[in-house]
């Protein structure tokens, strides 16, 4: 982990981004006001978002800086309209898709592309039968996809592929809220960490990569 003095340095986004997603965690049920929470929420991958814009100028850098941008765009819809949410991450999963079929892996072994077909089948499947509605199912056919591409790109596995994953957890525990752990707080507590370090894992991932090859 790069010390933080480091970080401020060099990084002074991604600084940003771990700051302002940790104050939101623990000040999302303050009375701080709609907008103020709407804004902070939307900061912490809005930062990872610039971040990727500055960090790489290629094509594809600006791709993962859109990708981001319409996660950070979602985070806000979602305190205002479920649907309007949904459909900014619905899209953020198509640029990710995108970027991540632009980078696909030359060679995979037989258990990789069977955990690739898992996650795309397997994601809208559970995200069904916990919501139980067509709705969430569709979206989460974009979210599977995401992460099926993420996970067979050329991108680090432990670390794309991983964040990928986390992504897809911190999705199903929302869902799950909308039916068996709706009384439960677990979902509450794990959502947006889950979320996050996925998002984080992601740029910080795919930028390594491409700074490294293009």
């Amino acid at each position: 982990m790069m010390p933080k003095r480091a970080l401020l340095e060099h990084r002074p986004w991604l600084l940003a981004a771990i700051t302002a997603a940790t104050i939101y965690f623990f000040v999302r049920g303050w009375p701080l006001g709609e907008l103020w929470l709407i804004l902070l929420k939307g900061a912490g991958v809005g930062f990872l978002a610039i971040y990727a814009w500055q960090r790489h100028a290629s094509a594809d850098g600006r791709l993962l800086a859109l990708v981001m941008g319409l996660s950070a765009l979602g985070d806000m819809l979602l305190e205002l309209d479920f649907i309007w949410g949904g459909g900014a991450f619905f899209a953020s999963h198509l640029a990710a898709m995108t970027l991540y079929l632009r980078n696909g892996r030359e060679k995979a072994a037989s258990s990789q592309k069977a955990l690739a077909v898992a996650l795309l089948l397997g994601t809208p499947l559970i995200s069904w039968l916990l919501a139980g509605d067509a709705g969430v199912a569709l979206y989460a056919l974009a979210l599977g996809g995401m992460a099926a591409c993420a996970w067979m790109s050329r991108f680090p596995r432990y670390r794309v592929g991983l964040g990928a994953v986390l992504f897809v957890v911190s999705d199903l525990l929302i869902f799950a809220r909308m039916g068996p752990l709706s009384s439960s707080a677990v979902p509450g507590l794990l959502v947006w960490p889950c979320y996050f370090a996925g998002q984080l894992l992601i740029a910080t991932g795919v930028i390594k990569t491409l700074r490294r090859t293009v």
